[in-house]
């Protein structure tokens, strides 16, 4: 018998009709002959509440204490994604964490996974029991609570499955991953195979489908991912090696990201060293910092831009205007009305004037581009947040609904 993992979002066990939607979901695989290891999010909306009532008290709760209470809207859904099971007649057991365990470093809010134990939920499996594993949460080594991040339950499901030897089933409010946005783009398409790199790009631009550190994950260990609704029987997105992808299209998918806010260090002194100050103290603080750019210099001055996500924007500016005093610099500006649309494809590699395209798309829409970055496989723009529909709609419209994306055949 096989071993998978089903990882339920917080959508698909938003109440107690939906868990047992789920639940027969398990059934489902087990009646095949599969031993299931299900991975479960809090109920949706709960994680939200419990941050609500931390900055009802704080505007920066203390980073420990807020795993202690993020984690229990976890242990809430598994517990009666449990009884559940039980009550249907399949003997299950409930595990957070730590009970597992699921060994991670100590940064608090954002842990990352350094190991899993098997040998217990080996022992469930092999007893007959459904193992649900609270997603999102691990400990340290020191046995502190920490989660993973938002979107943390996946990484948590890929990790396992990559623990055990096992594929992987993501159940979501959504079929599959989409050419954009459905909600954005109505007539966006469903895309049956998406490599683990373009996976990766897409998850990182803005994509919510998939948290990106379970795609890296994935990759890492060759877990094969199947995204589908818990709604619906059809199939969804497979989530894949490059080389099970039949064909190539120059844009595969179109992406925005309105979390990210941009932060602006007015008339920098140009000396070396004086970025790596600036960075270094981020970095330090677990901030991560996405585009930058840095203007040319004018009289021995600069001005320095970067983003990063919209929860570390306060603290970030927090950080930046402590350095800009060391550095000498005038000013420190903070955006947060800002957008980075996306678009990803592994053709770009062998394509040409993917980029002009993209830049004239945005210029015919009247939308000017503050900031560019690229990869081989990817263009991203910084804009003014009021045109991120609009910037999705017409590149979608330019590089999918119009059918002259280029497609890029593997050769042998």
């Amino acid at each position: 018998m096989g071993i998978v993992v089903q990882k339920f979002g917080g959508t698909s066990v938003g109440s107690l009709e939906r868990i047992e939607n789920a639940a027969r979901r398990v059934i489902q695989a087990l009646n095949r002959g599969d031993r299931v290891i299900v991975v479960s999010s809090a109920m949706a909306g709960d994680t939200d509440r419990l941050i609500e009532l931390a900055r009802k008290i704080t505007e920066f709760p203390n980073e420990r204490e807020m795993d202690m209470l993020l984690a229990t809207g976890e242990q809430r859904a598994i517990s009666l994604f449990a009884m559940t099971l039980r009550k249907l007649g399949y003997p299950a057991v409930s595990l957070c964490g730590w009970q597992v365990p699921i060994i991670t470093d100590d940064v608090h809010t954002k842990a990352r996974i350094k190991r899993i134990g098997t040998q217990r939920l080996k022992n469930l499996l092999n007893e007959g029991y459904v193992p649900v594993v609270a997603g999102f949460q691990g400990i340290t080594e020191d046995w502190e609570i920490t989660t993973l991040g938002r979107g943390g339950s996946d990484t948590t499901a890929v990790a396992l499955a990559a623990a055990v030897g096992a594929d992987c089933e993501i159940y979501t409010d959504v079929t599959g991953v989409f050419t954009a946005d459905p909600r954005v783009v109505p007539n966006a398409k469903k895309i049956p195979y998406v490599s683990y790199e373009e996976m990766l790009e897409l998850a990182s631009l803005g994509a919510k489908v998939m948290q990106i550190r379970s795609v890296e994950f994935a990759a890492k260990y060759g877990v094969r991912i199947h995204v589908r609704s818990s709604f619906e029987e059809e199939e969804g997105t497979w989530i894949v090696p490059e080389d099970e992808i039949m064909e190539k299209v120059a844009v595969r998918g179109i992406t925005v990201d309105t979390k990210e806010a941009r932060i602006t260090v007015v008339r920098v002194p140009d000396q070396p060293g004086i970025a790596a100050k600036l960075f270094k103290a981020l970095g330090e603080a677990h901030i991560v910092v996405d585009m930058i750019v840095q203007n040319v210099s004018h009289e021995g001055f600069t001005d320095m831009s970067f983003t990063v996500s919209k929860n570390d924007a306060p603290k970030a500016e927090e950080i930046v205007r402590k350095v800009a005093t060391e550095i000498g610099a005038s000013e420190v500006v903070r955006d947060d009305r800002v957008a980075k649309v996306s678009i990803v494809g592994l053709g770009m590699r062998s394509s040409y004037g993917t980029a002009a395209k993209m830049f004239e798309v945005l210029s015919k829409n009247g939308i000017n581009i503050m900031a560019i970055s690229t990869s081989e496989i990817k263009i991203s723009c910084l804009i003014d947040e009021k045109y991120a529909e609009l910037a999705v709609r017409s590149l979608h419209e330019a590089f999918v609904e119009d059918g002259e994306e280029i497609k890029v055949e593997n050769e042998g």
